[in-house]
């Protein structure tokens, strides 16, 4: 993909601060990777549990210090939420409705949905109020209800719904605050990650996280102030809601 391939981030106003929530997962990771390589930003900073500070999504008062942290470094204009939960030992995506338990789907909730709306709480305030500015967090086409054809996966789809309407409320209210900045949804398609590697279906296109963390990073720079509030595919495409 040749726009992926050029990404220099160009559109972002300098000098500026960039931040990834999630930083120690496979694209979170490749992210930070991928930010500093085009040298547009004056700092790139890394938030996850092991980082300083760290963050923990269960925990409100550690995503407002990383928030406060990041934006003490200057203009705060890129901050991607690059978290997300599907399955480890303890839980597995649901098959059919008699799979579904309160427990797992409050645990969902709040790791895929109310852990970034706070961190939206915290970062979309410090944004600045003119010149280009992102919040983007990472959803999944599966949350999309619009395109929904297969079922199952109930808590993981429900959860990213929920995130994509707190996305868009937010959008709408970032923007009468600053008419320049994006609060978007991102779906990155299937990435060789630790969330996907069990549920990678034959025939499904599979990328790898640096090309996906290019994909995402060259749809952001593409975006202007129009496109605030919605939801878009590595492709830079509207996925339905």
């Amino acid at each position: 993909m040749a726009m992926a391939r050029g990404v220099d981030l160009g559109s972002f106003p300098q000098p500026s601060v960039a931040a990834v929530f999630g930083a120690g997962g496979g694209i979170g990771s490749a992210l930070i990777e991928a930010i500093r390589a085009t040298h547009r930003f004056e700092h790139v900073l890394a938030f996850s549990r092991s980082s300083a500070p760290p963050i923990d999504l269960m925990d409100e008062s550690s995503l407002e210090r990383a928030a406060a942290s990041a934006a003490g470094f200057g203009e705060l204009r890129l901050v991607i939420v690059a978290t997300g939960f599907l399955h480890d030992e303890h839980q597995r995506p649901e098959k059919n409705w008699r799979e579904l338990e309160a427990g797992h789907l409050a645990r969902s909730f709040a790791l895929n949905a109310i852990g970034p709306a706070l961190v939206m709480k915290h970062v979309l305030p410090r944004l600045p109020r003119s010149g280009k500015a992102v919040c983007a967090a990472l959803s999944a086409r599966v949350g999309s209800i619009g395109d929904n054809r297969l079922g199952g996966w109930y808590a993981y789809r429900a959860s990213k719904a929920a995130l994509n309407q707190l996305v868009r409320t937010a959008a709408i209210e970032l923007a009468r605050r600053s008419r320049d900045a994006l609060c978007i949804a991102l779906h990155p398609g299937t990435v060789d990650t630790a969330l996907s590697a069990p549920f990678s279906a034959t025939g499904v296109q599979v990328h790898e996280p640096a090309t996906a963390a290019r994909h995402l990073l060259a749809v952001i720079d593409g975006l202007t102030a129009e496109a605030n509030g919605g939801f878009f595919d590595w492709r830079g495409e509207p996925v339905p809601w």
